[in-house]
């Protein structure tokens, strides 16, 4: 077997084909949309599909990767996921659609909640929330190559070429955990997942992660509806490519800074680092609604080389969404290094399936909430409430933690 790089960069190469797939599909999704031509129930159920796809995986996968052999299961989710777009090269209706969406949702939530357990457990406990930041660059990598590549690719080539591509880097990824992983032999009886649910310092969490997964969805999924939708919807009417590098911008950001930002949550405290990049992200998303008059007033220009006409708003919006990225970098390692921290020696897997799970509500709740507030009372106000939930968060997790862990505990964390 191999060395810790190899294993490293096995479950490094894992992220990146998992995570790409998933931007893939996404990017393409409105072309499958105009080729397919579905019903209106259908096109529902092309969204639904992939998210009980990923919640019908969490229990199951949690339990299992935490009772047998995670490089097992792992080796498993890869050929479904090889799988999954293979059927997505060969379907011709929206029933073939909805299936292949729903075997990519398991194969997500295989590929990603157990890479994330092994390399949290490959990694050496000091230095937890650096590796984790190494390994999450490699899906912000992924999110701007298939956010700026899927929809070039298929104007050259079609579907088939495209997944025929992502097969190829899983069944790569799956012969580099084949080869390089050692088998796990760590075994956890019982069920992990519900023993650690009423663990305090996941609770503690929670609090914190409940809240900030309703801040996170609706920014992120608004911040291109804004960017992109007409002046009487409320939005800055600008073309697909300029929504596109707003939306690489939160993942360039994201990527460059966070190994560097795990390795100093790692060193000064990982409480802290949660703390500050959820309150950061609030303060940024209130701020998103005022990127129209933040560049009338600074006379920014409505021109730019390459891109051509744009609003002044632009550069703010862009260097507001690398600043959410940016946030997000200080929180992600940090927090995941916590849940990790937890679980480690009693159910690694299960612990970061708690955190999935404490994530499902806000991310569908919360997207329903944001369309009645565009409509009824305006588009600001998603970015009102997004950033409220997320400083709403951040003071019941110091409240929590305080309270429950001492007055200490966000600097020993």
């Amino acid at each position: 077997m191999g060395s810790t790089r190899a294993e490293f960069y096995s479950l490094y190469l894992t992220r990146f084909a998992g995570s790409l797939g998933f931007i893939t599909i996404l990017t393409l999704l409105p072309t499958y949309i105009d080729v397919l031509d579905p019903s209106g129930v259908a096109v529902g159920l092309f969204i639904t599909a992939l998210g009980v796809g990923r919640t019908v995986a969490i229990v199951p996968l949690s339990w299992a990767g935490d009772r047998y052999d995670k490089r097992t299961i792992l080796l498993i989710a890869l050929v479904t996921s090889i799988s999954a777009y293979l059927l997505f090269a060969a379907i011709s209706s929206s029933l073939g659609f909805i299936a292949a969406r729903t075997l990519q949702g398991l194969g997500i939530v295989g590929t990603g909640l157990i890479s994330l357990a092994l390399i949290s457990e490959l990694a050496p406990a000091g230095d937890r929330a650096n590796v984790i930041g190494k390994y999450n660059s490699w899906r912000m990598a992924a999110g701007i190559i298939g956010t700026l590549g899927a929809g070039l690719l298929y104007q050259q080539f079609g579907f088939t070429p495209i997944f025929a591509i992502l097969a190829l880097l899983l069944t790569a990824a799956l012969l580099g955990v084949w080869l390089f992983i050692d088998p796990d032999d760590t075994s956890v009886s019982g069920f992990a997942l519900f023993d650690l649910a009423f663990n305090q310092r996941i609770l503690t969490l929670t609090s914190f992660r409940a809240q900030y997964a309703v801040a996170v969805t609706l920014v992120r999924k608004w911040v291109p509806i804004y960017v992109g939708v007409s002046a009487a919807r409320g939005g800055l009417a600008l073309s697909p490519f300029i929504v596109g590098t707003v939306i690489a911008a939160e993942k360039f950001m994201n990527m460059v800074s966070q190994p560097y930002m795990g390795r100093l949550s790692d060193r000064y405290g990982r409480a802290l680092f949660v703390f500050a990049g959820g309150g950061i992200y609030g303060l940024v998303a209130l701020a998103i609604p005022f990127a129209g008059p933040l560049g009338s007033t600074l006379g920014l220009p409505g021109t730019l080389p390459v891109l051509g006409n744009v609003s002044p708003a632009y550069p703010v919006v862009l260097l507001l969404n690398g600043l959410l990225g940016l946030a997000d970098s200080l929180r992600e390692p940090a927090s995941m290094a916590l849940f990790a921290d937890e679980g480690d020696g009693e159910g690694i897997a299960s612990s970061f399936g708690i955190r999935s799970l404490v994530w499902r509500p806000g991310a569908i709740l919360a997207p329903i909430v944001g369309g009645y507030l565009m409509s009824e009372v305006g588009m600001e106000w998603v970015f009102f409430l997004g950033g409220a939930a997320a400083l709403s968060g951040v003071l019941t997790f110091v409240l929590v933690l305080s309270s429950v862990h001492g007055q200490r505990a966000l600097a020993e964390w």
